[in-house]
């Protein structure tokens, strides 16, 4: 099995910030390395002292780095890829932590097609940003989707695994474009309508925005709280995987357009019926570890 020695983190947001602190914690013989193409990102990196060093230069900051991980934008993948091409020792891993993947894998061997790709996606995160954001368990108890080509080394894909394991994430392998229907459903189509619903909520002439916010109840602040992620990053998911989510959009106004024509009838049962059903996937949710369950999701007053 190959072994990893140093790793380079290209991107240090929350997930890659996340990414080089877990390293450093539970992988402690582990070089980490990190680069980000702000001035500003890298400042803050080094003065959390995030990496072993933060190189200035994307390509210096990957050389000799067995695994490198592009922690960056699913539309700025294909030019972080150009950026460390020239750096990279030529049986480097290349991964990723996009949340979206049949067009980042495409995107990344076009840009690198002499290097071993095993693209990924850690289904972790917050609506928080940035190299501070980050912390070394957000990947505790998460599932690590992994979406290796057909023809992928066995020992790259191993490695990978390996790597996300040692993180304190569940890996699960999955076709590319599947993974993609599949986070569109649990997480594209939610962050697309939560981001709606708030929009909306700040439009509406018959209520103030003080009122939005003075008299938001649960369900509104929780939409906030997803409509508070990264506004890059998910424009960027949008018109990644815009097949999948415009796939879905399609199905949810189909099921939505029901249950507006149950309320304009009264029909009582259909919506019993429905919500019925609902609350059995989120008790689901709950008995997989997947969220708490206690009072008000757990929020601390």
């Amino acid at each position: 099995m190959m072994t990893i020695r140093r790793v380079a983190i290209v991107g240090l947001g929350l997930i890659g910030s996340s990414v080089a602190r877990a390293v450093s914690e539970r992988l402690p013989d582990v070089g980490v390395i990190g680069h980000d193409a702000s001035d500003e990102v890298r400042q803050i990196a080094r003065k959390l002292g995030l990496c072993d060093a933060i190189i200035d230069d994307p390509a210096a900051a990957v050389a000799d780095a067995d695994l490198v991980i592009l922690a960056v934008p699913v539309g700025r993948m294909a030019d972080a890829a150009a950026a460390i091409a020239p750096g990279l020792k030529a049986d480097a891993i290349i991964s990723d932590v996009g949340s979206s993947k049949a067009g980042v894998a495409e995107a990344l061997a076009r840009a690198l097609p002499d290097h071993v790709i095993i693209p990924a996606h850690p289904v972790a995160g917050t609506e928080n940003s940035g190299p501070a954001a980050g912390f070394a368990s957000l990947f505790d108890g998460r599932w690590c989707i992994v979406t290796p080509d057909a023809g992928a080394s066995d020992d790259a894909v191993t490695a990978v695994t390996s790597f996300w394991q040692a993180l304190g994430a569940k890996v699960e392998m999955m076709d590319a474009a599947h993974h993609d229907m599949v986070l569109a459903v649990t997480s594209h189509l939610p962050h697309l309508i939560a981001y709606t619903i708030v929009g909306t909520a700040s439009e509406l002439e018959e209520v103030t925005e003080s009122e939005v916010i003075k008299y938001s109840a649960g369900g509104f602040r929780d939409f906030t709280r997803i409509a508070a992620s990264d506004p890059v990053m998910w424009r960027d998911v949008f018109l990644a995987n815009k097949d999948a989510v415009l796939a879905t959009l399609q199905r949810f106004n189909e099921d939505l357009t029901v249950l507006q024509q149950a309320i304009r009838r009264g029909d009582a049962d259909k919506l019993e019926n429905w919500f019925t059903r609902t609350r059995a996937i989120r008790r689901s949710i709950i008995e997989q570890g997947q969220d708490d369950a206690a009072p008000d999701f757990g929020r601390k007053h």
